[in-house]
């Protein structure tokens, strides 16, 4: 992180000039930026090329961490998925109608979709047991060894559950995890776009802490298990926090401590208790955030609070 911290840095000059040029040519009414790292030099850049014209940066971490990694302090306005992220911003000085504070992060918009699906005839449809705990293990678009480690585990545990396991486009993995034999009924799935579906189906998530697949989890109402180590990276650390300050979910130090994490979570009322904690968060940022670009594209940021009900950092406190 901190040498590509320091490349980017170093060739600051030279990508804001090749970055004007690109705006020069395509004349962009408002630049959103979507990306850490370089958002200095993608401000700075637009600023040279068109005065004024609107540059909003969209976290999308639930923090901003380490520095320099999403806000600067040449951001113009600066759109928040956390508290922790609101307050960040306002300490490098961003003020009042700059920041905007949504109710969590992105996602894609079919994870609203109207659920009515039978859990118990969909379950059985996969061969799993309707009436068993079921955990779905997602460790991002091509898996990771550390599934295999998580399958034995719970295997070898005396623990009544049953696992999804989506594998992404990692085909030798899915095909190590199908030929593993099991106590536990499993269904392994490769590249799929049906993520929603497999969560609908689940009782808890267990995978890596990142903020997508934690924000998915929970929208479906999954409490989370994650780990957060010295491995885990930088700006995913955080989340780790944020799971554990809202009762979210477990924290583990290790992939090696998931089956006493799922015990942890399977005792009785806990599971229901860390449901009802993630039911209770309505995340509707994919719905909220094309409200304040059309406000501050429009030259009206304030107005966003009047009519879209986006709030503001002054409006929080």
């Amino acid at each position: 992180m901190r040498v590509l911290q320091f490349v980017v840095r170093t060739y600051h000059g030279p990508a804001v000039r090749v970055l004007e040029k690109l705006w020069t040519e395509h004349s962009p009414n408002m630049v959103v930026s979507l990306v850490p790292h370089f958002n200095r030099a993608l401000r700075e850049s637009f600023e040279k090329a068109f005065p004024g014209r609107p540059f909003v940066t969209v976290l999308t971490d639930l923090a901003d961490y380490p520095k320099h990694f999403w806000v600067e302090r040449e951001s113009q306005y600066v759109v928040c998925g956390t508290d922790k992220a609101v307050e960040q911003a306002r300490a490098l000085g961003h003020l009042d109608g700059t920041v905007f504070r949504t109710s969590g992060m992105i996602l894609h918009p079919r994870f609203y979709e109207p659920n009515s699906l039978d859990r118990t005839a969909e379950r059985k449809k996969l061969g799993l047991d309707p009436d068993l705990p079921t955990g779905i293990v997602l460790f991002g678009g091509y898996g990771t060894s550390k599934m295999l480690d998580i399958l034995r585990q719970l295997n070898r545990s005396s623990l009544q559950v049953q696992l999804i396991l989506i594998c992404g486009r990692n085909e030798k993995l899915a095909a190590v995890l199908r030929r593993e034999p099991t106590r536990i009924l499993i269904q392994v799935e490769g590249f799929t776009t049906q993520i929603p579906y497999f969560m609908a189906l689940s009782d808890f998530f267990i995978g890596k802490p990142g903020p997508g697949s934690i924000s998915e989890a929970l929208s479906k109402h999954l409490p989370v298990i994650i780990d957060c180590n010295a491995w885990t990276l930088p700006q995913e650390r955080y989340n780790a926090q944020w799971v554990r300050e809202k009762e979210v979910g477990i924290v583990v130090h290790s992939h090696r401590q998931v089956a006493s994490a799922v015990a942890e979570l399977l005792k009785p009322g806990e599971l229901a208790q860390f449901r009802a904690r993630t039911a209770a968060m309505e995340n509707r940022a994919v719905f909220e955030i094309p409200a304040i670009f059309e406000k501050i594209l429009n030259g009206s940021p304030e107005k966003v609070l009047a009519e879209s009900g986006i709030k503001t950092f002054k409006s929080q406190i």
